[in-house]
């Protein structure tokens, strides 16, 4: 099965969790100072994550708030078409991290990557355990690739 067929034009993406540290919210251009500030606080630790070393994100160098806002933009117009699905990982109104749900490059499977700031790096296995659970009872998907958290 693919993702095509899982992720359907009347598919809707499940309530988030509920969790005591940490609350999800679809990512967008309303968090675009905050997520800035807390991906280039950490960018060393989020490179360091599980998963991440597959990816070109972070960029080492950072990137000018302008090209986060389109990038934001970009995720936010892909949860709205069912093309992906990226959520703020929030304290409060703080940006503590951040959950992306997409399609492997054949479309078998969910690719899943999470982290967090390296301030809040205890949070790292919790949030993984939730979507991890979330994906598991609530999503469609019968595979799913998420790096493992020690």
């Amino acid at each position: 099965m693919s993702w095509s067929e899982w992720i359907t034009d009347d598919f809707a993406a499940p309530p988030v969790p509920a969790a005591d540290r940490f609350r999800l919210e679809p990512l967008g251009p309303q968090h675009n100072e905050r997520d800035h500030a807390a991906w280039t606080s950490s960018i060393a630790h989020i490179r360091a994550t599980p998963g991440f070393d597959e990816w070109t994100w972070p960029p080492a160098e950072g990137m000018p708030l302008e090209s986060n806002l389109a990038d934001l933009t970009r995720h936010a117009a892909d949860f709205a078409r069912r093309a992906g699905f990226t959520y703020s990982v929030l304290d409060g109104d703080d940006v503590i991290g951040c959950l992306y749900i997409y399609p492997t490059r054949d479309d078998t499977a969910a690719r899943v990557h999470s982290w967090v700031r390296a301030d809040r790096a205890e949070l790292d296995k919790p949030l993984y355990e939730t979507v991890s659970a979330w994906l598991a009872t609530a999503w469609p998907f019968t595979a799913v690739r998420y790096a493992p958290r020690p």
